[in-house]
């Protein structure tokens, strides 16, 4: 990858205060807030009970890193806005080093924004007792990122600087609904049945390894593998669809 194009990424994503509030702000926030206020509840997670804070702790770090590992797509479509993809296509850079750098910042800002609920967490008195689960929780969460990080680049290459916002929120919102990052979900029926479709539903189940819950079973995988080939289909075709119009 171009050394100097990926330091340039860092700048630019370092500088973007709009960008560090929601994906980094927003989901401490909540936690401090939800969380907080409610300490002393228990969360029924179906197979298992846990204190609310620390559930919502583990649920808010996934969140957090969803929210940030899409959110690089709202500066591709600020790029494409003033041109800065079309100077891009100018120079040597190949499509494979332009992905694998927004490929890296994405999984940046969500490794940061999983460590800012991490400290926040501990800082409140959440504890996890195995670092072994800490680990196992925090490298599910990482690799089920993968389908999200493909959408907000197929967002960036497809969407306007004005469409960005509302769609990469209200997707967000959806998927974190659906997943049961906010609150915990029902065991069975339609809404467990679509939640289980969905890549963020098993990261919500990521993050409840580290708090007693069971590791993912085989449709996770495959479910979290369908999104991620698809997402990257998307995202490519639609780089290509971009290029093609300059």
């Amino acid at each position: 990858m171009n050394t100097m194009y990926f330091k340039f990424e860092l700048v630019r994503l370092i500088r973007n205060k709009r960008f560090f509030f929601f994906s980094l702000a927003f989901p401490l926030l909540l936690f401090l807030v939800i969380g907080g206020t409610n300490k002393n509840a228990t969360a029924d997670l179906g197979g298992f009970k846990v204190n609310f804070l620390v559930f919502y702790c583990v649920a808010m770090a996934g969140y957090g890193a969803m929210m940030a590992s899409m959110a690089g797509g709202a500066r591709i479509a600020a790029e494409r806005s003033v041109g800065w993809n079309r100077q891009l296509r100018l120079t040597p850079l190949k499509p494979s080093q332009y992905f694998t750098g927004k490929v890296i910042t994405a999984y940046l800002m969500a490794a940061l924004s999983i460590a800012i609920l991490y400290l926040a967490g501990l800082a409140l008195g959440v504890h996890i007792d195995s670092v072994v689960d800490w680990l196992e929780m925090t490298g599910l969460i990482l690799l089920c990122l993968a389908p999200f990080v493909g959408l907000g680049i197929f967002f960036g290459h497809v969407l306007s600087v004005d469409t960005m916002g509302p769609a990469l929120g209200g997707t967000v919102a959806l998927l974190g609904f659906l997943g049961g990052m906010f609150s915990p979900l029902p065991t069975s029926g339609a809404l467990h049945d679509i939640a289980e479709l969905l890549p963020s539903y098993w990261l919500t189940q990521a993050t409840h390894v580290g708090i007693g819950g069971p590791v993912w079973e085989a449709k996770g995988w495959i479910v979290v593998a369908v999104w991620t080939v698809g997402t990257i289909l998307l995202a490519t075709n639609a780089y290509r669809r971009d290029t093609a119009r300059v």
